[in-house]
């Protein structure tokens, strides 16, 4: 299955469910909590006090070459924004990309995100647990604050 197919099926419309597409275009479902919606609304909410040039992305479905992931919550620059606003999917991640953890994340699939969406072109990679803690990563590894968003707090 392409994501397009994804979006277009009736039957996934309503789904309590986050999804994901495998490289073999097979459907991966993760059910989240309240808390992870809530965590989500917070960092966008953040991103914006902080950030003026571009637009933060809740559920923004990325390309890649083990098929289509999708970030919990990303900021894209006005820039790129004039690329990807049309697709179905990213072609590029945006600049930041954010995970929620949720209690069915495993370490390796966050790990493989994180290599996945500096593949695609992501700048930052950011992990928010379960209590609101944010932790920031660069291609070089993790550091101490955002380059892009200077003064996002470390816990939301």
């Amino acid at each position: 299955m392409q994501w397009q197919e994804a979006c277009e099926n009736q039957s996934l419309t309503n789904l309590p469910f986050k999804i994901e597409l495998n490289e073999q275009g097979k459907i991966l479902m993760t059910p989240v909590k309240v808390n992870h919606s809530i965590l989500q609304g917070k960092i966008i909410g953040h991103l914006y006090r902080q950030l003026i040039d571009g637009d933060a992305l809740a559920e923004c479905a990325i390309s890649t070459k083990q098929g289509t992931k999708v970030a919990d919550v990303a900021w894209a620059s006005s820039t790129l924004l004039e690329k990807i606003e049309n697709e179905i999917e990213c072609s590029q991640a945006p600049e930041i990309c954010i995970e929620v953890l949720s209690f069915s994340n495993t370490k390796q699939e966050i790990n493989t995100k994180k290599s996945l969406y500096f593949e695609q072109g992501a700048v930052e990679f950011w992990i928010c647990d379960s209590y609101g803690n944010v932790s920031f990563y660069t291609l070089d590894g993790e550091v101490e604050r955002s380059g892009i968003a200077k003064g996002f707090p470390k816990n939301v």
